[in-house]
């Protein structure tokens, strides 16, 4: 069965004002908060995997927003932990900033749910409207619910 975008989105997992200025600093920060949460076991373990693949082949930001991931047994279940930045942060060789930083965490086995979840969200966030309604969500519920309204 296939695992719902819906059933991945959690409020409690989303930093509207994130600290960081550097992508190490602001995955750290989002990999904190889904450990605080209950959703990764070794914090440190997975930041090094998602570190490790985003120096090796750095997320395209498009939009200003990026997918930094790993494929990891680190993780029991795919887990989505959100950072927003009001001045973005650059990624990759050419420094492009992203505002929205969605770090994705998923097991081996379920690649294939993973490429179904992320295709959502690239679609959802390409919606300039949907991607507006984002930056400027004043809660974390409203940004969770801006995400899930059109599903």
């Amino acid at each position: 069965m296939a695992i719902a975008l819906t059933d991945l989105l959690d409020e409690k997992q989303v930093i509207l004002g994130l600290r960081s200025r550097k992508v190490p600093n602001a995955l750290r920060e989002i990999i904190e908060l889904l450990a605080q949460n209950g959703k990764i076991q070794n914090p440190q373990a997975f930041f090094e995997k998602v570190l490790a693949r985003e120096e090796a082949h750095a997320s395209v930001v498009e939009n200003g927003v990026a997918f930094p991931h790993a494929r990891t047994d680190l993780v029991d279940e795919i887990v989505v932990g959100i950072g927003r930045s009001r001045a973005g942060i650059p990624f990759g060789h050419n420094g492009v900033r992203a505002r929205l930083i969605f770090v994705i965490g998923v097991p081996e086995r379920l690649v294939n749910d993973y490429l179904i979840c992320v295709g959502t969200l690239v679609r959802l966030v390409r919606d300039d409207a949907i991607r507006s309604v984002l930056l400027h969500a004043q809660t974390p519920r409203d940004f969770v619910d801006a995400l899930t309204a059109t599903l």
